[in-house]
């Protein structure tokens, strides 16, 4: 095959060819940030040791058993925050502060 028709053919061709190169890039792109980020799940966002759930007065928090760091999720916060009681946040970190203490005494 000869002419233009042979041309428009391997523009076709090498058009098509892009699109699949592209869409295979996007693909591994968005597998590897997905897997980046289910490697961080769970971890200290400080130190990246593995974070230990424990519930004081029925409000989760994670706490880093190396670095101490306490972190509490969105829903963990509006938790704290709608109740009515407004020193909870204050009793739940009390007792975690006391917990930490009696660990590290052990």
């Amino acid at each position: 095959m000869h002419g233009p028709h042979r041309n428009n053919e391997e523009i076709y061709f090498k058009e098509r060819e892009q699109e699949l190169i592209q869409a295979t890039r996007e693909q591994l792109t968005a597998q590897a940030t997905a897997a980046e980020r289910a490697s961080h799940r769970g971890k200290c966002p400080r130190c990246g040791d593995s974070l230990t759930p424990e519930q004081f007065h029925g409000i989760q928090v994670d706490r880093c058993p190396t670095c101490h760091g306490i972190w509490l999720d969105a829903d963990e916060i509006d938790a704290v925050v709608a109740h009515e009681d407004h020193s909870l946040l204050t009793r739940v970190f009390d007792d975690v502060v006391a917990a930490m203490r009696l660990r590290r005494r052990s």
